[in-house]
């Protein structure tokens, strides 16, 4: 493809995917994206000439000029759209297939500092969100969608969509066509799996609910009437301590005020009061 094919697909690339583009003369003069694309491309020409600080130099004036910082030795397809732009970094390894779109502050990065290649390879027709960064020598495979503020560390197959820090990949059913821009309507399996815990705790709460109302706590038996019966019968005062659920509580009075063989003790277990058969023969 020759310089004239490539500057008009580039124009028309704005026009495609902007849809705020009006005129030829407003994208030419007023996008910064498309700036730092052609000065990319007078610095690349020279890159391959081994003119290098000539095409650093150039490089240094696009990002001046545009905040785009894309180094001459990367090697971008045509087609590709720079929105906004501001923040946009693209490394000297990277590699950007055709109609690729590019948001503000998204970085195609390397990690460490060895030689060689060291930054992602870019299929085609790849969306890649506001600030999202991919970080590495991979491959993000054809049709592939970065979501916004994705931190992508490992390889993206095609037709594919990734979300998340670390980047979490989303397989999407069917193969979309052509370039797909509503990076707004990416899923999210974090907010999935919480929202699946929280229908589950709902149900064991609906559950637990239901077993108390058919489990009731068993009813303690009041035997305060029974003493008091009892305390008639016998001419004695009621126990002042009653027990209550199992406990024991026991009163003991003589008739005569004397402890004893005469006395008398009564007491009450969780089954009610009971007479006890004291020495002598006497009931108790």
């Amino acid at each position: 493809m020759g310089w004239r094919e490539t500057l008009r697909r580039d124009i028309q690339a704005v026009f495609e995917r902007d849809p705020a583009a009006k005129s030829v003369w407003e994208v030419v003069l007023c996008y910064p994206g498309l700036h730092a694309l052609w000065l990319y491309r007078i610095a690349h020409w020279f890159y391959l000439r081994r003119w290098y600080t000539v095409a650093r130099l150039i490089s240094r004036l696009g990002q001046f000029l545009t905040g785009i910082d894309i180094h001459p030795g990367a090697k971008i397809g045509p087609g590709l759209f720079i929105d906004h732009g501001v923040g946009v970094v693209i490394g000297e390894t990277a590699e950007i297939g055709e109609n690729v779109t590019l948001y503000q502050g998204c970085t195609l990065g390397g990690t460490g500092k060895e030689k060689g290649k060291r930054h992602p390879t870019i299929g085609n027709n790849v969306v890649v969100a506001a600030g999202a960064k991919i970080l590495g020598s991979f491959q993000v495979g054809d049709n592939a969608k970065i979501g916004a503020g994705a931190v992508v560390l490992h390889e993206v197959p095609p037709n594919s969509t990734v979300v998340g820090v670390p980047g979490r990949v989303v397989i999407q059913d069917g193969k979309r066509v052509g370039v797909d821009l509503r990076h707004d309507q990416l899923p999210d399996p974090v907010e999935r799996a919480l929202r699946q815990m929280q229908e589950r705790v709902n149900e064991l709460e609906r559950q637990l609910a239901e077993l108390q109302m058919i489990v009731q706590p068993a009813s303690v038996p009041d035997w305060s009437g029974e003493w008091a019966s009892l305390a008639s019968m016998e001419g004695v005062a009621a126990p002042v301590g009653l027990a209550v659920g199992g406990a024991t509580a026991a009163a003991g009075a003589g008739r005569n005020g004397a402890h004893g063989a005469g006395g008398r003790t009564a007491a009450v277990n969780g089954r009610g009061p009971s007479l006890v058969c004291l020495p002598g023969g006497q009931r108790g």
